[in-house]
């Protein structure tokens, strides 16, 4: 009873300290026209008071800049694109709830929503600069997809549509709710009620 008591109130604590910021945490795996392939890593994605803080942890990629974006739907698998199967097209488009129809990147208002800045990696292959998307919540994404390009976005649909950023090559399924640190506060005293 005495641990439970000193477990709740370090929570409550720390959860007094900390925003009560949402998160979410997104496999992303490697596609490919046959279907999805090994895990590449991990997304974190959480609420600031700037935005939606995405915070990869990715290996495996080729450097460089690379489009980077929420789409449609919450599945990875191959589709059909331009009569042919083609890696993550099961995804569907950019999301895009207000039905703009343009991509115009993440700042612009008139735009995809699920545009986000692009996805920077290193030399050796890994992602770790996170990225802001000051249109998002975490609220906003459960239910689609995180999408990475082959090549980069210059945030406009010329001279070719959606950034230029080409075929797909990574992808999560964003599953679930986001999560809170009240959430896990009322989880630990739901439990030490139990007790």
């Amino acid at each position: 009873m005495k641990l439970s008591g000193l477990l709740l109130g370090a929570l409550t604590l720390t959860g007094s300290s900390m925003a009560m910021a949402a998160t979410l945490t997104v496999e992303v795996n490697q596609i490919t026209a046959n279907g999805v392939g090994a895990s590449l890593g991990t997304v974190t994605m959480r609420d600031t008071k700037q935005g939606l803080l995405v915070e990869p942890k990715l290996s495996g990629l080729p450097p460089g800049p690379h489009g980077f974006h929420v789409h449609e739907n919450p599945n990875c698998g191959p589709g059909m694109s331009n009569g042919q199967m083609a890696a993550g097209f099961a995804a569907g488009g950019h999301f895009d709830p207000m039905h703009t129809g343009k991509h115009s990147g993440p700042h612009e208002k008139n735009g995809h929503l699920g545009d986000l800045p692009v996805l920077v990696v290193d030399k050796d292959g890994t992602a770790t600069l996170p990225v802001l998307a000051e249109r998002l919540k975490a609220k906003d994404v459960p239910g689609h997809a995180l999408m990475v390009h082959a090549g980069g976005d210059n945030y406009a649909d010329e001279p070719a549509p959606l950034g230029g950023g080409g075929p797909r090559i990574a992808c999560g399924a964003i599953k679930g709710a986001a999560k809170s640190a009240m959430a896990g506060m009322k989880h630990m005293q739901g439990m030490k009620k139990k007790m």
